[in-house]
């Protein structure tokens, strides 16, 4: 501090203002079909799908882009995939070597940043607002990763760069295959205003559809109601819609997020009729269930069995155990007594599933779920 002419001056520095946050999303293209193609050249330059089989049964996993072409995309059924491309050359899933795989991406990815936060197998978001390398230009450092990918693993992945993860995320879908797209700050509520409802992440088919319905087309459109009018129409979800839509997203880049649920579900090649059938399934499903749990240290308190009948409607069963659980006895023994409970005689079964969720190590209930007064999906 000095004082001159009677004023007292600071001569302590400004305190700093936070960095602009530099986020990038990196998004493998159609991984799956393309770890096949890549290992496999006689796939190469034709529609593949991953998932599903050739007579019909079962869903597709991920489609190549020679299949895209002709309408074929994941979670759609395969006799619907046949039926768009009849010659699409059907695969089943190499889980083993997409994580191996995987596992090589991510180490790509610590060169620059050990903020990660994986989503999936095949897509990530990075923290990368001060790299390891001290390139500090975000576009250069995804570059970097892109040309990294494709020169090592001989495989393409998209990139998005912003300042936020919702706007990364939306830029790394906008010029795939092997894009890269940059929204910087500036750009980021123009860019909004534009943007089609539909292309919202997080806004499906029905919601977007409904908004349409409302007059509510583009960004712009959602921009001129209220936070307390979007409420109103959409529930809490019309609170994030009201921040996103002006270009507002905090989340930080969560390289520890906890697994939300996890567990085993399988397709059948035969629909299934009898419960024997489907108890026998339902233990090779709960060893596989057990052996992640116990890879993954996790133990979890609710149990959910799927099930999917052979006309692709869907039922979930619940059942919350006292204490966190991930030995093969608890599981199996919960999966069967909702099996028997969902009362599924008579009807064909094409998937069954297992998944534990609500992980935790202390005592939250005492209380059993009735798996009949669950919602049914």
């Amino acid at each position: 501090m000095r004082t001159f002419a009677g004023f007292v001056i600071s001569m302590e520095p400004e305190s700093q203002k936070p960095l602009q946050r530099k986020i990038i999303h990196i998004d493998m293209d159609a991984f799956y079909a393309a770890v096949e193609q890549r290992d496999f050249p006689q796939y190469r330059g034709k529609p593949l799908v991953v998932g599903g089989s050739p007579d019909g049964r079962g869903v597709v996993a991920t489609a190549s882009y020679e299949a895209r072409k002709f309408g074929v995309h994941s979670a759609m059924s395969a006799r619907r995939a046949i039926q768009l491309c009849p010659e699409a050359l059907f695969v089943r899933p190499r889980f083993d070597a997409y994580k191996s795989v995987s596992v090589s991406i991510r180490e790509i990815f610590h060169r620059y940043t050990d903020l990660i936060e994986p989503l999936s197998l095949d897509e990530a978001y990075l923290d990368v607002t001060e790299d390891k390398l001290n390139i500090g230009s975000a576009l250069e450092i995804a570059k970097q990763i892109k040309d990294a990918i494709r020169d090592e693993l001989n495989l393409s992945a998209s990139a998005g760069v912003s300042s936020n993860k919702f706007i990364a995320k939306i830029a790394s879908d906008m010029n795939k295959p092997d894009g890269l797209t940059f929204i910087g700050p500036s750009k980021i509520q123009a860019f909004m205003e534009k943007l089609p409802v539909e292309k919202f992440f997080g806004v499906g088919k029905v919601t977007a559809d409904r908004m349409k319905k409302m007059g509510l087309h583009t960004g712009a459109d959602l921009k001129q109601l209220s936070e307390q009018e979007l409420v109103r129409k959409f529930g809490k979800t019309g609170r994030f819609y009201f921040k996103i839509v002006r270009g507002i997203d905090e989340r930080p880049v969560q390289p520890h997020r906890i697994s939300k649920s996890l567990g085993a579900e399988d397709t059948f090649e035969q629909d299934l009729v009898y419960l024997e059938e489907m108890v026998t399934e339902l233990e090779q499903i709960a060893e596989k269930v057990t052996e992640r749990l116990e890879k993954s240290n996790l133990k979890g308190k609710t149990l959910t069995l799927k099930i999917k009948f052979n006309d692709f409607k869907q039922i979930t069963r619940n059942q919350s155990f006292i204490t966190p659980v991930n030995d093969y006895l608890s599981i199996i023994t919960a999966a069967k007594e909702l099996l028997v409970k969902a009362d599924i005689e008579n009807r064909s079964v094409r998937l069954l599933g297992i998944s534990l969720s609500n992980f935790g190590n202390t005592i939250l209930t005492t209380k059993t779920i009735d798996p009949d007064q669950l919602e049914l999906f």
